[in-house]
């Protein structure tokens, strides 16, 4: 990091690491997708929300989140655009068939990938959150500013990848634990069911919500 205008670079970890082992949508994300298709899921999971971090880390840099934070017009269409998403993931999990649900469910790995990438990508509070939190460690007026910016957002999202990767771990050898029971199919399916509904209701307060 030598070179780089950045300033407090050990509370920036700190304050860092505790952000990522708060539990959020993203957190949830990775543990349901753990939980209902096993730890391949789930890891793949968090490296899509590192994917849409890296997203918005970028656009922080070349500073389209800011944006985001001055457009109510953008602000909107990427909230609503997120908030359609995460409902639409929600009703495929409340609605997918009883019989998918009690046997070992396999997903592409892509596609867990992908709806990570892009549940944490279009949601508008997380660009707002770059755009607000890295500027306090970055030194004002100095240049290589866009290049600080990658690293913060850098050294956040390996700490944040990494906290998701352990929750997915975590939550898929709990799932591994009940496979040889015989409630295991229908514990498999309540929790499909409960993750399911608690996207739709994320997505609700996503689009209900105010910045």
């Amino acid at each position: 990091m030598s070179g780089l205008p950045l300033h407090d670079l050990p509370l920036f970890l700190a304050a860092g690491l505790l952000l990522n082992l708060t539990p959020g949508p993203d957190m949830l994300f990775v543990a349901g997708s753990s939980a209902a298709h096993g730890r391949h899921a789930g890891v793949m999971a968090s490296l899509g929300v590192g994917a849409g971090c890296l997203v918005h880390t970028l656009l922080a840099a070349v500073g389209l989140s800011a944006l985001l934070a001055t457009s109510a017009v953008a602000f909107e269409v990427v909230k609503w655009a997120g908030a359609a998403y995460l409902v639409w993931i929600g009703i495929g999990m409340l609605y997918r068939r009883q019989a998918a649900a009690e046997t070992a469910v396999d997903v592409a790995p892509q596609r867990v990938f992908w709806q990570g990438a892009l549940t944490n990508t279009l949601n508008p509070k997380v660009a707002l959150f770059f755009l607000a939190f890295l500027p306090q460690f970055i030194v004002p007026d100095a240049p290589g500013q866009a290049l600080a910016f990658l690293a913060l957002g850098a050294l956040f999202n390996v700490g944040g990848t990494a906290v998701n990767i352990v929750v997915a771990l975590l939550a898929g050898s709990a799932r591994e634990r009940l496979a040889d029971t015989p409630v295991a199919g229908r514990l498999g399916a309540w929790l499909r069911r409960a993750v399911g509904a608690l996207f739709i209701g994320l997505g609700a307060k996503l689009a209900l919500g105010s910045r």
